[in-house]
């Protein structure tokens, strides 16, 4: 492997001031700055769990605009609740995660929440990680190893049990501007286990470095340059099942953005194993802010053999347009030798094939005399760098940095050419490992509306970092749409039965790619906003059993009438769908009388339901104590868990069974409200276990659309599993097909049914993350809505395919008839599999036949082999279903059998995808309403206590 290299440059300019790069601070007045903002706030805003009066007045007392103010505030305090003192935290949560005015932010990680203080040394005031973080546990190293010399912030630590993934996010940045990340560890056998764990860091979605610490006495630190890609970052760190993660410090400081020009959107610079080396003290001291303005950390080097160090008071200048921006105080020393070269090498401890960044940095000490010269080459991996005999300049600091890739170590030497009288100097050095970024992270406006929903509602769950990014840390009840070049947007979220309260977030409305939002079963209150009807993507919406009041915005009904979005509100008791219905046409009653029959019934009412509720609880507390142990806890579900008993009460003792499948048996039930259910009942003989039901289970909760069969709720309590469904009235397509006592569909109906079907495996196929493969598609999963609109059901066993748009399976799964060939032979099974079976479906709506048709008492062919042969025989016709009549559009027949056979291609890759089979489809049916003149128009169907708000299919929706 050879040695490649780029970038080499010396950085010089023309002689001018020194620049210290700290940024220009605006001093505000108090009052119209922090102190103002707290005292316009605090008769009204949020004080922490824990902090005294006293202290927000002696804070105050320091910043604020005057006595006069003082005094008030104090009386208001006097006369406050305690309750509304508590109220006040928010205005001190948003002040705590600020960036000081030197736009640093320090936080000693494992401190008490809202404790600060001023580092000795430094004078930089370190404050908790409380507002940064709301994962881990504070601990304190073991006392054993505590010395003098351990700076404060090294004594304590926050590690991370539970998660993968634990993020702090640093907040009130500038997006596009360059900032300098700092995180420190110090393991001190915090845990009495005497074994430092290893794990990774991740900077937002993209890798940062391995975190392996050797020694549980020595402090490390990692190091990076970043731009921030928004006005936050993340710094993560991510269990890799080699021991808990922990952090003891995390910084960050602000750089001009001409400084490090290497860094850039694209790629980062993370320092080597700490690398950053003030060369010639002879002691182990670190210069640190305030000689280094940007906080940067720079260690003695003593490993040059025979090396002197040179030495002195005079301050060394950087040039006007610097790009590293080194401080006097590391330049005032360097190394030289007694001979003639200085050589040291390194080896990197990460993948070979990495780039890796130098800096070495340069300065006359000396006044050197005009019959002497220091004069040497830089020679890097035996290539000389330098274009002629390098002098360094004297009192100013010169550089010269360079890439170079493709070897296991690299070897440096200055060697003094034959013109020298003084050995080569070297006073510094940075080595950085060149970071590419690969993952996008998730639209900022995106994440900052999760950020802001997880504060309000207070989520826990996974919801720390980047909420899309990386695809194996995305965060939970959502999915997202990815892009290799554009950030990824959140396309579906699934907060059913999250606890949530309030008024709805209208950061909600801030997610305008969001297609599918379900906020059922939680404690939602107030009226819908308008602002959901404004979501130009969305598609789905879920709102039932809130406590949401008032009217449904014009805007949702519009959309629900025309077909464009499935809305379901049921089980809000005080929503209706227009003014006059909340509020008119009563007519007046005597309110005594009212009170004397109404007030008593209440009361007894109220008093059943309490103790029904408080039965039902206890039973429920007992089956959820043993079920949602912590080796359970992945697999808790998000949607109405049932009891068995409710189970018996819904199905009247499991009597009516409407079908029986892979899983168990099906019986039909009503819900308390008096909707219609279809509970699927795991039997012992099934060959699925647990983990099937509980993946099924998982799957369909998260999945939502107006053509998929929803779940309503599972039952897991002892042996006894089970799934709720929504109760489809018209049944399966195959029983209307062949049935015998089904009314033949007409071909319009078949079309609208085929439309249907296409949208709900189109969005397995494409708005799924990761996409998911039904693998048995048939009629009779095919089922039909009162209105003969179809939802594609029993896709809970579908699986997940990932970027490689293909899954490998031992044995094939599926139905005879509709079975891929290509996916039968191989295993290897794709969206295309899919296809195929949905082009069987087609020729059985066009034709009525099975997919294995008969021609004799002993022979079948296939029904797309039988439609062939019949086509070279003779007309469309003769392959029509007869029961329809001939009333029908030939041409529209002709494109849905192309289509069909073009589906069932031998060869997947020649297949159209579900997307394409949609429009299509969609195309035919415009040709079978224009043979009737007629357009698709629907009515609307207004349930409150059902749940949905949706249009009669009397023509599909594509998207």
């Amino acid at each position: 492997m050879t040695s490649s290299v780029s970038g080499a440059r010396f950085v010089r300019a023309e002689r001018g001031e020194y620049g210290n790069g700290e940024p220009v601070l605006l001093k505000l007045r108090p009052s119209t700055g922090l102190a103002g903002r707290v005292g316009l706030s605090l008769t009204g805003a949020h004080l922490p769990q824990g902090l005294r009066v006293s202290q927000v007045v002696a804070v105050y007392r320091c910043l604020g605009p005057g006595e006069e103010a003082l005094v008030m505030f104090t009386r208001v305090t006097r006369s406050m609740d305690l309750c509304v003192l508590i109220l006040l935290s928010c205005v001190f949560q948003f002040i705590h995660g600020q960036p000081d005015d030197r736009g640093f932010i320090s936080i000693d990680c494992g401190v008490p929440v809202n404790s600060s203080y001023q580092d000795r040394t430094s004078s930089i005031t370190y404050v908790s990680d409380y507002g940064f973080i709301t994962s881990g546990e504070n601990h304190k190293i073991s006392s054993d190893y505590i010395k003098p010399s351990l700076a404060k912030r090294n004594f304590d630590l926050r590690f991370f049990q539970h998660g993968a993934r634990n993020c702090y996010t640093l907040r009130f940045l500038v997006a596009g501007n360059k900032y300098f990340v700092r995180a420190l560890f110090y393991y001190g056998n915090y845990d009495g286990l005497n074994k430092p764990p290893v794990f990774d860091l991740y900077m937002g979605a993209n890798y940062w470095h391995e975190v392996n610490i050797s020694d549980a006495a020595a402090v490390s630190w990692m190091d990076i340059i970043v731009v921030a890609p928004a006005d936050y970052l993340h710094v993560c760190l991510v269990n890799k099942g080699m021991g808990t993660p922990f952090i003891s410090g995390l910084d960050l400081r602000p750089l001009r953005t001409t400084l490090y020009p290497e860094v850039n959107a694209s790629q980062s610079l993370v320092l080597i194993s700490s690398n950053r080396f003030n060369l010639g003290p002879t002691d182990n001291s670190i210069i640190r802010y305030p000689s280094d303005p940007h906080d940067r950390l720079w260690s003695t080097y003593d490993s040059i053999p025979n090396w002197n160090e040179v030495s002195t008071t005079s301050v060394v200048q950087n040039y006007l347009n610097d790009v590293y921006d080194v401080p006097s105080a590391v330049m005032q020393n360097a190394a030289t030798v007694n001979g003639s070269r200085i050589d040291f090498s390194w080896g990197p401890s990460v993948n070979i094939s990495s780039s890796y960044f130098f800096v070495f940095y340069f300065s006359e000490l000396q006044n050197v005399q005009s019959n002497a010269l220091r004069q040497f080459d830089i020679i890097i991996n035996n290539k000389t760098w330098n274009m002629q005999p390098y002098s360094p300049p004297f009192l100013f600091t010169d550089s010269f940095s360079g890439v170079v890739q493709g070897l296991a170590s690299y070897s440096v030497s200055l060697v003094a050419t034959k013109n020298a009288t003084l050995p080569p100097i070297l006073n510094a050095m940075e080595m950085y490992l060149v970071e590419p970024i690969t993952e996008v992270a998730t639209d900022p406006g995106d994440a900052r509306a999760m950020m802001a929903i997880q504060e309000k509602f207070g989520v826990k769950n996974n919801w720390m970092g980047d909420p899309c990014a990386p695809k194996a840390f995305a965060w939970g009840a959502l999915n997202c749409s990815y892009s290799p070049v554009y950030p990824s947007r959140i396309t579906a979220l699934n907060l059913s039965s999250f606890g949530l309260a309030g008024a709805i977030s209208t950061d909600f409305g801030n997610l305008n790619t969001l297609q599918y939002l379900d906020l059922s079963h939680n404690n939602l209150s107030g009226t819908i906003p308008d602002f959901l009807g404004q979501l130009p993507l969305l598609i789905f919406l879920d709102l039932s059993s809130n406590d949401l009041h008032g009217v449904i915005p014009y805007s949702l009904l519009q959309k629900s009438q025309s077909g464009i979005l499935s809305l379901r509100v049921g089980n809000n008791a005080n929503l209706c769908a227009d003014g006059n219905a909340c509020g008119s046409g009563r007519k007046k009653i005597n309110g005594a009388l009212v009170a004397a029959i109404i007030i008593p019934v209440i009361a007894v009412i109220s008093l059943c339901i309490l103790l029904f509720l408080l039965l039902r609880q206890k039973i429920k507390g007992k089956a959820m104590t043993k079920a949602t142990g912590p080796e359970n806890e992945s697999a808790l579900l998000e949607n109405r868990e049932f009891s068995y008993r409710e189970l018996k009460h819904i199905t009247s003792n499991f009597s009516q069974e409407i079908g029986k499948g892979g899983f168990g048996a099906v019986y039909f039930g009503y819900l308390e409200n008096g909707n219609p259910v279809a509970v699927k009942v795991h039997s012992d003989s099934s060959s699925q276990g647990v983990k099937e039901f509980l993946a099924e289970a998982k799957h369909l909760t998260r999945i939502h659309h107006k053509n998929l069969v929803s779940l309503i709720g599972y039952c897991k309590e002892k042996n006894h599993l089970a799934l709720v469904y929504e109760y489809m009235p018209e049944g399966n397509l195959q029983d209307h097909l062949r049935g015998s006592n089904s009314k033949p569909l007409t071909w319009e109906q078949r079309l609208h049914i085929a439309c249907d079907s296409a949208q709900g495996l189109e969005y397995l196929h494409t708005a799924c993350t990761p996409a998911l493969i039904h693998r048995d598609v048939k009629s009779s999963n095919i089922l039909l809505t009162a209105g003969l609109g179809a939802k594609v059901a029993d896709f809970g066993l579908t699986k997940a395919f990932g970027d490689s748009k293909t899954h490998i399976t031992t044995e094939p799964a599926g139905t005879m008839g509709y079975l891929d060939p290509e996916y039968f032979r191989s295993y290897h099974i794709s969206e295309k599999s899919d296809v195929y079976s949905f082009g069987v479906v087609l020729l059985e709506l066009i034709t009525g036949r099975p997919p294995v048709v008969p021609i004799s008492d002993s022979v079948s062919i296939h029904v797309g082999e039988w439609v062939n042969q019949s086509l070279d025989h003779g007309t469309i016709e003769s392959i029509v279903d007869a029961k329809m009549g001939g009333d029908y559009d030939i041409n529209s027949v002709w494109k849905v059998a192309d289509l069909a056979l073009h589906c069932k291609q031998e060869v997947s890759r020649e297949r159209p995808t579900m997307a394409e089979v949609a429009a299509q489809l969609k195309e035919c049916l415009d040709l079978e309403n224009r043979r009737d003149g007629r357009r698709s128009l629907g009515s609307l169907e207004v349930d409150l206590q059902g749940g949905e708000i949706q249009a009669v299919a009397a023509g599909p929706t594509l998207r």
